[in-house]
């Protein structure tokens, strides 16, 4: 008996020692996997050899010389001061993961060739990939990763502790094994692929050297290129790494195929077409209508020497758009921002300066399928009721829609809702200015533009101005240099800007730094309207909490319907194709989607250049 009881207790420990052994495993085990997929949907299998808008078999070689606007003065295009060399420095340096261009919700192995994902979410670990290493042969470690992590968030660009700011702390398991940890009650879906996006830098390169000081030293990369040789403002030549460790990789398979890529300054974009035809460029992205239809009418077009091609793409329309620096009291009143906006007639622009190639942009997602349309129903709705108290009832009862020029008498009109507004803005006519009962302040603003494009946008400023003029407004325009340009905004320092905002296909995380409210008063953010608007933090939070693709949706559109709805900034136009002009001696890949320019896909065609292999 004695002898059974104590078997029997035996048993129990070991059974008890054996199960709780399995519980502690359970509980140390994280799910490793060779992606993160936002929704659970990745288009390419573990398996896969390439990415289906690259030729894996396209010749290397050769060199492009491309064109680049404006200067620089820094390669580290990370910090908040001095005009960095942004296209260049992308080239050197490499992320943990990378998405490509028709999966962007998807991250696949870069420099990490594994990502953990716990069923809490409550971090996300990278292993690295043991051939990974800097182009001075120098292996790739988690004590870089950390470096580059807490560079960022430490001396980097204010942004990015905005852009980062869910993340507790990031901690080394190993030499090859990092975990991002994040903050407790904080769940944000988006927050593993934004951080397998961070550039890697050598923690040991950047030793006795100040991360926050602008620097023409180029910092030792992990990317396909190398920085050649430069001078500051004029040129960049890059050379390609023979030793790039990724090259085999699937996602770098048919990319990066030029043994040298030259990147030529200029302050104009006009300037580069007479660049092309001379050869002292090889190709070029055409920005303007007029000149994309009639300034390539010539013999070196016409001979073949030169190709036009518009290429198609799905990619979400750029925001571009005039933007009020609402810290201005003249520009708090909604209703101010709205008569402005009925000044302006895209209508007879995009008809008599831009031969009907344009689409107006009509939403802070265009393109995307997350657009908010008509009136607000189903999961949208119930997102916008939580709010209801706090939005005015046109979010619910008005569709947006932007004004309509086709006519004269349609813009009188528009003319007329505008002034009805300014009225009851507080605002009338006084010797026919536009002023304000109480302050007597007339309305009266800048509107700035960079040199890069300004002269573009003369032509398009100029009936613009003078429908404001018909109203009382006294506008002016003001072109200025890129650098000057970038200062004013870094220090919201101007009236209205002419601004462009790149559109991410799956909005996330970026949203609190353009529109959020903590980015509102810090210098060199992206919010320069100075939006602080507690509705709009709510549904941004809400975007990236969304476990589900379709309250995901909802949310992105909810946000678009009451950014319309405040008027913020007064929206331009778009184009669904990819204007390129380019010198006859370039292939690029023959696919059917409709994925834009890629330039780092096109190689040499081997009849037109020799090119080392």
């Amino acid at each position: 008996m004695r002898k059974t009881i104590q078997s029997k207790i035996i048993v129990f420990f070991l059974l008890a020692a054996v199960f709780g052994f399995c519980k502690t495993a359970q509980a140390a085990y994280v799910p490793v996997s060779s992606r993160i997929a936002l929704y659970g949907e990745a288009k390419y299998e573990p398996e896969f050899t390439h990415f289906e808008y690259a030729n894996p078999q396209a010749p290397k070689g050769g060199k492009i010389v491309m064109p680049e606007y404006g200067g620089f003065d820094n390669f580290n295009l990370f910090i908040f001061k001095g005009i960095p060399a942004s296209s260049a420095a992308a080239l050197t340096l490499d992320s943990l993961g990378t998405s490509p261009v028709d999966d962007v919700s998807t991250v696949y192995p870069l420099i990490a060739k594994a990502f953990e994902l716990p069923q809490d979410k409550s971090f996300v670990g990278f292993i690295i990939d043991e051939r990974a290493k800097f182009s001075d042969g120098s292996p790739i470690t988690a004590d870089d990763v950390i470096f580059s992590f807490n560079a960022l968030i430490e001396k980097g660009s204010p942004l990015y502790k905005v852009y980062y700011a869910d993340v507790e702390k990031a901690v080394k398991l190993n030499d090859r094994h990092v975990r991002f940890l994040f903050k407790k009650g904080i769940y944000n879906r988006e927050l593993p692929l934004i951080l397998s996006q961070i550039k890697i830098f050598s923690a040991k390169d950047w030793e006795n050297k100040d991360f926050s000081k602008p620097s023409l030293t180029p910092p030792l990369g992990s990317g396909p290129y190398i920085i050649d040789r430069f001078e500051p403002g004029k040129y960049i030549v890059l050379k390609r790494n023979s030793d790039y460790w990724a090259k085999d990789l699937p996602v770098n398979k048919g990319f990066y195929n030029f043994d040298e890529i030259r990147q030529d300054y200029y302050q104009d974009t006009t300037v580069t077409l007479q660049a092309l035809f001379s050869g002292n460029i090889d190709l070029r992205e055409e920005y303007i209508s007029k000149i994309w239809v009639t300034g390539y009418n010539n013999d070196i077009v016409k001979s073949g020497k030169i190709i036009k091609e518009e290429m198609p793409h799905n990619q979400p329309a750029i925001l571009q758009n005039f933007a009020f620096n609402i810290r201005r009291d003249k520009f708090k009143d909604k209703r101010v921002r709205e008569a402005i906006g009925l000044a302006f007639n895209f209508d007879w622009a995009n008809d008599k300066l831009f031969y009907n190639q344009y689409q107006r942009i009509y939403s802070y997602f265009t393109n995307t399928g997350m657009e908010a349309t008509g009136l607000p129903k189903g999961k949208e709705l119930q997102i916008l009721n939580k709010f209801k108290d706090r939005l005015d009832k046109s979010v619910f009862e008005k569709a947006p829609a932007l004004p309509s020029h086709k006519d004269y008498m349609e813009t009188r009109q528009n003319l007329r809702k505008a002034v009805a507004l300014l009225k009851d803005a507080g605002y009338d006519f006084k010797d026919g200015i536009m002023t304000h009962q109480q302050t007597g302040e007339a309305l009266e603003f800048e509107v700035l533009s960079n040199s890069a494009n300004g002269s573009a946008f003369t032509r398009v400023m100029l009936p613009f101005i003078d429908n404001l003029k018909k109203i009382g407004i006294k506008a002016t325009f003001r072109n200025i240099e890129v650098s000057v340009f970038k200062n004013r905004l870094d220090n919201f320092d101007f009236d209205m800007a002419i601004i462009s905002y790149g559109v991410s296909p799956m909005p996330g995380n970026e949203q609190f730094e353009i529109w959020g409210s903590n980015a509102a008063d810090v210098r060199g953010s992206n919010n320069v309207i100075g939006i602080k608007n507690p509705v709009v933090d709510e549904l941004i939070k809400g975007i990236v909490q969304s476990e589900h693709k379709d309250d995901y949706t909802a949310y992105v559109r909810a946000l678009d319907r009451v950014l319309l709805d405040e008027h913020y900034i007064i929206p331009q136009w778009y184009s669904p194709y990819k204007r390129v002009a380019y010198r006859n001696k370039f292939g690029h890949p023959e696919t059917s989607l409709n994925v834009g320019f890629q330039p780092h896909t096109w190689w040499i065609k081997q009849n037109q250049e020799a090119g080392s292999k």
